[in-house]
């Protein structure tokens, strides 16, 4: 399936979850928020939902400093 990662195109297998895309592109899970559609997920979710071919996925990392 085709997914649309933070502007990118990107392929994962289907049936996908938001942990398996994390995994796929090696994102550590400290600090970073997702939003599917434009929906935030909450992290206890990631295991469960599923990305549905053409979506958009964003993947935001906290960065500290000042």
């Amino acid at each position: 399936m085709e997914v649309q990662v933070n502007g990118d195109d990107r392929e994962f297998p289907d049936g996908s979850t938001v942990a398996d895309v994390l995994d796929a592109l090696g994102t550590a899970r400290q600090g970073v928020a997702v939003a599917l559609d434009g929906q935030v997920v909450r992290r206890a979710s990631w295991a469960e939902v599923v990305v549905p071919d053409g979506a958009r996925l964003e993947i935001l990392t906290a960065v500290q400093g000042g």
